[in-house]
This record gives structure tokens, sequence and C-alpha cells, in this order.
């Protein structure tokens, strides 16, 4: 076993596909753990985390080591919830004959790359590597209240996302806080608590609005991969949204979610100018939005396409496309925006309300 650089680099940036256990058993440790926890996704905690740190740069909140301990714990949290993920839809003998799941990228249990103890012990080092990443935000917050309740929320959420959660039609939900709101708000406020600096409650209130639209990114994602599996998942009686309200809701719903997000930064912008009107660089993604509007309009397809690469991904490839040009911009417009408010803050002056 050797160091694979070259695989991590692909692991954290796309869906990795291997049918032969030898290439599986070769992979370092880390490699491994890339692709078992679908890397590629969960880079969006990566997003969500940086997008804290630069509103708290911006604030003058911002610290490298509080920032890269959080970036990591909660990295680990997602990964960890997608090995119990992959864990318990197996057990449950969802994942079997030929699963949506398992066409898209490597599931190790049913491809027999692990067995069900290997993926537990995994699941357990990850998911304390991650708890005490939460144990040292509390401590060094003084073990604050809010704090505490943001660390046991996102606790119960892992846990019980899988199941039930997911079967009761609101998985899509909890995705969309837990990656937007909550996640934004949650980093940009231990980092503003351990700053040692005057906490203004305001700009915590404003953090939390400005990770809506990219909560709402990785919802449309999530809501249009379950469109995409959705009569494999209804008929093995898991009852995501889109089995709930049908797949013709679900991707009207979807649409408004991504109108949203440009709905959120122009308010930020014009409204409260929590923004400066750089951030309307995210504007430059909106050609993906409109095809993946678009493509919503009608129902998935029977079979592929001729020419699709991705098959069965429809919906989510381009969900995936689209937040993935977003988020790209919603990094460049901040930094540039952060610049404008350190540097020249009187260029756009913030609005009296949120």
């Amino acid at each position: 076993m050797h160091i694979n650089l070259a695989m991590w680099r692909k692991a954290s940036w796309q869906l990795i596909k291997m049918e032969d256990k030898k290439e599986w058993d070769a992979l370092d440790v880390v490699s491994k753990w890339l692709i078992a926890t679908r890397s590629a996704v969960t880079l969006v905690t990566v997003y969500s985390c940086v997008i804290s740190g630069i509103l708290a740069w911006r604030d003058g909140y911002f610290s490298w080591v509080p920032f890269l301990i959080l970036t990591f714990g909660l990295f680990l949290a997602h990964g960890t919830n997608n090995l119990l993920n992959d864990y318990t839809d197996f057990n449950r003998g969802l994942d079997s004959g030929n699963y949506f799941r398992t066409q898209y990228g490597v599931h190790p249990l049913v491809q027999g790359f692990f067995t069900k103890s290997q993926q537990m012990r995994w699941f357990f080092i990850s998911g304390i590597l991650a708890t005490l990443a939460g144990i040292w935000a509390l401590l060094s917050t003084g073990l604050n209240p809010i704090v505490l309740g943001l660390f046991t929320f996102g606790a119960v959420v892992l846990l019980l996302y899988t199941y039930p959660f997911k079967y009761w039609g609101i998985g899509e939900l909890s995705i969309f806080l837990i990656w937007g709101p909550i996640m934004v708000g949650g980093v940009y406020f231990v980092l503003a608590l351990v700053s040692g600096k005057e906490l203004v409650l305001s700009n915590v209130w404003s953090a939390v609005l400005a990770g809506v639209p990219y909560g709402l990114g990785v919802a449309s994602i999530n809501v249009a991969k379950h469109i995409d599996k959705r009569d494999d998942d209804k008929a093995r009686g898991v009852g995501t949204f889109p089995v709930r309200v049908g797949e013709a809701i679900a991707r009207r719903v979807d649409q408004i979610a991504v109108v949203l997000i440009y709905a959120v930064i122009l308010y930020l912008v014009f409204v409260s100018r929590y923004f400066t009107p750089v951030m309307l660089i995210v504007f430059l993604a909106t050609k993906d939005a409109i095809t993946f509007l678009r493509v919503l309009n009608k129902p998935r397809p029977e079979k592929a396409p001729e020419g699709w690469p991705a098959w069965p991904v429809w919906f989510s490839g381009f969900a995936f496309q689209h937040n993935r040009q977003f988020g790209g911009y919603i990094l460049l417009g901040l930094i540039g925006d952060a610049l404008l408010r350190i540097f020249l803050p009187t260029f756009w002056p913030a609005a009296s309300i949120l």
C-alpha cells in the first residue's frame, strides 16, 4: 500500500466507481475513507465552513486553528453519517438488487470490500474524531448553551437522518437546515465566541441568513437525487419527500428552492445591504440554474437520453453542476465582499434592518 495523492484529489472531486477488490485493497486508508464516504459530496460541508470563515474574517472574528478544527470535525461528521447511512440501508436490505445507490459509486458493503464489522469500525473512528472536534468547540466556548444545542442537534440528525427522518419525508428539510443556516451560522458563532472580541448579535443573525442560499443549493441536490431514485425508494418503503408528495410537486419545490437562492442574495445586497454588490457575481451561475430549472419542467426520462453518461443520475446531475458553479462563485463573491467591507467600509453601508 502506498499513499495515492492522485486518488485523494480524484475522490474529493468526483464519485468513484470500482469493481475490483484487489484494486480496493491496494488503496491507502485515506483514499478508502474518501471513496467510502463519497467525499465529492461531503465537500459541501467544507464549502459551508469556508463561507462561515470568510464571514467571520470580514467581521474580525477569524482565526485559523479554530476554523480548521471545526471544518475538519464537520467534514468527518458528514462522512460518518454516510458510513452509517450505507450500513443502515444495507442492514435493512435496501441496497440489494442493483439499487440506485449501488449504481453511481462504490458501496463497500454491497461489493464485499468491507465486512459489516469493518464498516462499523470506520464509523466509530470517524465519529470519535468528529466528536472530539465538537467537544473542543464546547470547551472553548465555556459550554455555551447555544453551542451545546447545535452540537446536540447535529448529533441527532447524524444518527437519525437515514432512519427515520428520510422515511418521514423530512430528510431534505434537515439537510437544508444543517448545511445552510445552522452550519454557516453555527461555525460563525463559535469563531466569534473563541475570538474573545465583542459579539454583535445582529452579525450572527445576518450570517445565519447568509447561509440560507447555500443550504438551498445543497438541499436542491438532495431533492433531485431523491426524485431520481423515487421509484426504487417507493418500492422499498422509503418515504422521502418526492415519494410522499409525488414527482411533480417535488420538481416544483426544487425549482422554488433554486429561485430562492438568488432572491435571498438580492435581499442581502439591496435590502439589508449585508452584502456589497460584488456578491452579484453569483448570478454568473444562473446559466446552469436556468438549465436545471428547464430540466425540472419535465418528468424524469424512462431511460438514459442518447449520450448521457451518468445514468441513473438525471436531475441530480444538473443540480450538482449548478451547485458546483454557484458554490465557486459565492466563495469568490464573499472574498471580494470581505475585502470591500474591511478596506472600504463606507462603500456600501449596511441598512438598519436585516
